[in-house]
């Protein structure tokens, strides 16, 4: 019986089955038949990965921008700052979340900065116009801050240089200046500014969203691409451990898009190590408003990673290089309702301080399934930004809010571990003009071999029912479920405030029997999270 000969039949039935009476036998079989048939299904086979899972894939950006770091992350003089000035509430809620790596100090920021006003006495350090977001900046917290304060949570630097108002020599001497142990220029600059150890920045990122005609020092790619390989080689002379990531297309959107990427890496493929994409969901969409739509607009980010993988591919053929780059998204997130970049001379103002709902923390968890499917090229990524601005965390002289979008990235941290399955997934869809075939149910995962227990994040893209979704084990079927949780709502605008903090949080998710074949029924708008460990199963 085909697919359609199967969907006649069981309205037929159904039909049938309304004559006779709701309790009758052929009425119950045919609710049965039905419910199966729309069933999606996945199979899983903790053998079949696609790579081992980079903990730097859940890493997340801090710029000097509005009250991302004054009031965020640094802030002397509050009742909830330590000796350091960094706010305690900020740091453990960081900590505990397991960010592995942080980026900093931009973004747009970045590309009319001079490390130089950031570091040494602070009463030394100028105050200066910023001029990628018109604020005034102190220069109260530099790159000495920000790596005490990485060290702290337990996160690793990830360090962006200014590729607009200087050159390739100020990023060189900003590696010396870290990674040094001393007995040159700007290693013993740093020692006495009383950092007698080298800071050890391993990650650096070659400027920031040059492509664009808004940043400071725009350029041409095949300008950039020579400015990046002079650059490249400059620090590798200084530390020949460093990782370095080029500058990549700003937006899929952009009119230079891949095409940008390909010159770029003709210039400067042998002295780097990974290109970087930026993805901001709902900037500049007209359809924003579009429920369905919105909740498929992770799959537009599954396709730019694999456009951009083949772009580097494409010119690692050319060049017959035997090195393969690997992807950082460093910049990705919702962002669409507060856009103004106009600071107007002011210290810290608020900016960009998206207010998230519901329906934004689905899209997030789509995105966190999106970098797991592609954990074999996506090395690297971050969620932008960390506090206050677009952000998860949001902060007040009293404390801290968890907002809407903070659960899906935590689950992530919290929960993504080992190799990422490769999973086999069958679900209906719905149409969605852009996107195509939009499946329901997205779903990613992982296996921790060491405990054993396999993590599955599962994005509900059914506006109106709920949708089962039978577990296939190949092998290795789940004796016990650790952990069944999921977000959801009736209302998609809900958000998180400081007077209701926890109208948006994980509720308990019912957990489905262990065994070789498991079903689920994931509510309506819903990311879900389970956590499954592997045994005998009697």
């Amino acid at each position: 019986m085909t697919v359609l000969d199967r969907r006649s039949f069981l309205g037929k039935a159904a039909a049938t089955a309304a004559a006779l009476g709701a309790d009758s036998w052929l009425a119950r079989t045919a609710r049965a038949q039905t419910a199966a048939s729309s069933r999606a299904r996945l199979v899983v086979d903790p053998a079949r990965t696609v790579a081992s899972l980079d903990r730097n894939l859940f890493g997340s950006f801090l710029e000097h921008l509005g009250r991302a770091v004054y009031g965020g992350v640094y802030e002397p003089g509050s009742k909830l700052a330590d000796g350091s000035g960094f706010r305690r509430d900020v740091l453990e809620e960081v900590k505990r979340l397991g960010v592995p790596i942080v980026r900093y100090p931009g973004g747009n920021f970045v590309s009319g900065y001079d490390w130089r006003d950031g570091v040494g006495p602070r009463s030394a350090r100028p105050r200066v116009l910023e001029r990628a977001w018109n604020s005034i900046e102190t220069n109260q917290f530099g790159t000495n801050e920000f790596v005490a304060w990485c060290r702290a949570v337990g996160a690793e630097p990830l360090l962006a240089t200014n590729f607009g108002t200087a050159g390739a020599e100020m990023s060189a001497a900003l590696v010396e200046y870290c990674n040094v142990e001393k007995g040159t220029r700007w290693s013993d600059l740093r020692r006495a500014h009383g950092i007698e150890k080298p800071h050890g920045v391993k990650y650096w990122c070659l400027g920031n969203e040059m492509d664009g005609t808004w940043q400071i020092g725009h350029m041409t790619a095949a300008e950039y691409g020579m400015k990046a390989a002079d650059a490249a080689r400059q620090m590798r002379n200084v530390d020949p451990t460093v990782k370095l990531v080029a500058c990549g297309s700003s937006a899929s959107s952009m009119p230079t898009y891949l095409e940008w990427d390909r010159q770029t890496l003709e210039a400067c493929y042998e002295w780097v190590d990974a290109i970087s994409l930026h993805r901001y969901f709902g900037l500049g969409d007209a359809q924003v408003q579009d429920d369905a739509r919105y909740l498929g607009l992770n799959l537009e980010m599954d396709r730019q990673i694999e456009e951009v993988a083949a772009v580097c591919d494409l010119v690692r053929g050319r060049k017959r290089s035997a090195k393969r780059l690997w992807l950082s998204f460093d910049e990705w997130n919702v962002w669409y309702r507060a856009t103004s970049g106009d600071g107007k001379k002011q210290e810290a103002p608020r900016l960009l301080e998206e207010v998230y709902d519901l329906r934004d923390a689905l899209l997030v968890g789509g995105a966190v399934n999106t970098l797991l499917r592609h954990a074999d090229r996506v090395r690297l990524a971050c969620l932008a930004q960390l506090v206050n601005v677009i952000a998860p965390l949001v902060t007040n002289a009293e404390g801290l809010l968890r907002q809407t979008t903070y659960h899906p990235y935590a689950w992530g941290l919290s929960h993504a571990r080992g190799q990422v399955l490769d999973l086999v997934v069958e679900s209906e869809g719905y149409e969605v003009r852009g996107l195509g075939n939009v499946p329901y149910l997205d779903v990613a995962g992982t296996f921790d071999n060491e405990k054993g227990e396999s993590c599955l994040l599962v994005l509900n893209r059914d506006l109106a029912k709920a949708r089962e979704l039978e577990l296939v084990w190949r092998e290795g079927a789940p004796a016990r479920v650790v952990r069944a949780e999921v977000l959801a709502g009736d209302d998609l605008r809900a958000v998180n405030t400081f007077a209701q903090p926890q109208r948006v949080s994980p509720r308990p998710l019912e957990s489905p029997r262990p065994g070789p074949k498991m079903v689920v029924e994931l509510p309506p708008r819903s990311y879900s999270v389970l956590v499954l460990a592997a045994g005998t199963h009697g």
